[in-house]
């Protein structure tokens, strides 16, 4: 046979990710693989890695045989977290993660990593520090899966239900929840607040559109040392045209069960990794029980806590109404004296909003805080007179009341505060790669 007839050499695979390599072995065993060490080990001339990626985690095996002794020797010596790339045949093992390792033709070292400082007995202060390097661990990884998922659920619900996605701005002219709470920085001359919420400028782009919502990050100057707050957050807020009370209850309960079931559906290891069992989120459905507040300081009261009508719930307080719940609950019909300007007052009592904030259970404590909007000139332009507020900087707000305004309602949810619950960290810095707190601003 002349050589211009031979049958070229198959080319390689091409490069899979570790997930897809698994699901598609029977149709194709030979792969090829790139990753990060999670574990190695060596023994009489073979090599053993655990090789991790976005997607998954497989073992490798090694022999010095098939590599070659220069290559085996550079694979041997990559540490933990070494970049690598490997490619070899993948065959049924009940002891490997999984229930497959993958048998390595070769084995190249791309970047490698010594001494790789990240370990179980470090301190929390010293992983705080290496924060860069600390989302690498296990923990951190599914939870950020799962965060990722519980936003891709709150996507999915509010585009089924023709909500648009907005981005408003986070520099403000406006300190929309106080001053006191804003960072404030100055721009070209002027004053400017870090946004507090993207609510105002939600609503004067809910005409014509209806629906809207937002994706966004929201800044809170307040030095709180408690385990649910955080200067930096994201914040998804919804904004609803000719809605109320009961509509906006409503779009909460259907966007935070989609939300808990798709990420129950699609991250279910993950959540058992961090202690929830995915069957305790699917288990939860509408309609949440629903407390107004006054009921809630009778039952706080009847708990040893020394509470009066117009005093706002904190951390103790929550977390003593939700520690033995199983499921969320809304508490209702707030003092006007302790809620924003913006905030409808009860036509049926004067004293309190039209608002609700909702609670997760097990102690976790408020998550979403929502109300029915003063949608009245008349109405906005006196509550901000009786709280000093001046009404230059909101002129333009207050057009929207000028203009064809209609009743609307709308709310915020602290995406980090719901993953803290889901996922049962002890402090909401874990529910975010780098956590922004009064005492720490790097990595």
């Amino acid at each position: 046979m002349s050589p211009s007839s031979e049958t070229p050499p198959s080319p390689p695979p091409a490069w899979s990710s570790i997930a897809r390599a698994l699901a598609d072995v029977e149709r194709s065993p030979s792969v090829r693989l790139r990753g990060w060490v999670h574990r190695t080990r060596s023994s009489g001339g073979i090599l053993f890695w655990v090789l991790r990626d976005g997607s998954g985690s497989v073992q490798v095996t090694a022999r010095k045989d098939s590599l070659g002794p220069e290559e085996f020797e550079e694979a041997e010596h990559a540490q933990v977290e070494s970049s690598v790339e490997v490619e070899g045949t993948l065959a049924p093992d009940r002891r490997a993660p999984g229930g497959f390792e993958l048998k390595a033709r070769s084995a190249r070292v791309v970047g490698a990593s010594k001494d790789f400082p990240i370990f179980t007995e470090q301190t929390e202060e010293f992983l705080l520090d290496h924060r860069h390097l600390a989302v690498r661990t296990r923990e951190m990884v599914a939870t950020l899966k799962v965060k990722s998922e519980l936003l891709r659920g709150a996507r999915e619900l509010l585009d089924s239900e023709g909500y648009w996605e907005m981005t408003p701005p986070i520099l403000s002219g406006n300190a929309a929840e106080g001053g006191s709470q804003a960072f404030t920085l100055d721009y070209f001359g002027e004053t400017a607040y870090l946004a507090q919420t993207a609510q105002l400028y939600l609503e004067a782009l809910l005409f014509p559109r209806e629906r809207v919502y937002s994706v966004t990050t929201s800044f809170r100057a307040e030095k709180s040392r408690t385990p649910r707050h955080l200067c930096e957050y994201t914040h998804l807020e919804a904004e609803i045209a000719w809605a109320g009370m009961e509509e906006n209850i409503g779009l909460q309960e259907r966007l935070l069960t989609h939300m808990l079931h798709r990420a129950a559906r699609e991250r279910p290891e993950e959540l058992r990794l961090l202690g929830r069992d995915p069957a305790e989120l699917l288990a939860l459905e509408p309609p949440f029980e629903r407390m107004r507040y006054e009921k809630a300081i009778d039952e706080l009261r009847a708990r040893g806590f020394a509470l009066e009508f117009g005093v706002d719930l904190g951390t103790a307080e929550e977390r003593a109404l939700t520690q033995e719940r199983t499921a969320p609950i809304f508490v209702t019909h707030f003092p006007r004296g302790i809620k924003a300007f913006y905030m409808a007052e009860d036509p049926g009592d004067p004293r309190v909003v039209l608002g609700a904030d909702l609670l997760a259970p097990e102690g976790y404590g408020e998550i979403i805080g929502g109300s029915c909007r003063e949608w009245e000139l008349e109405r906005l332009e006196r509550r901000m007179a009786e709280l000093g507020i001046p009404q230059e900087p909101y002129r333009w707000y207050l057009d929207l009341r000028r203009y064809g305004s209609v009743p609307h309602a709308g709310f915020g949810l602290g995406v980090e505060r719901v993953v803290r619950w889901v996922t049962r960290r002890e402090h909401i810095r874990d529910a975010t790669p780098f956590p922004r707190t009064p005492s720490r601003l790097l990595p």
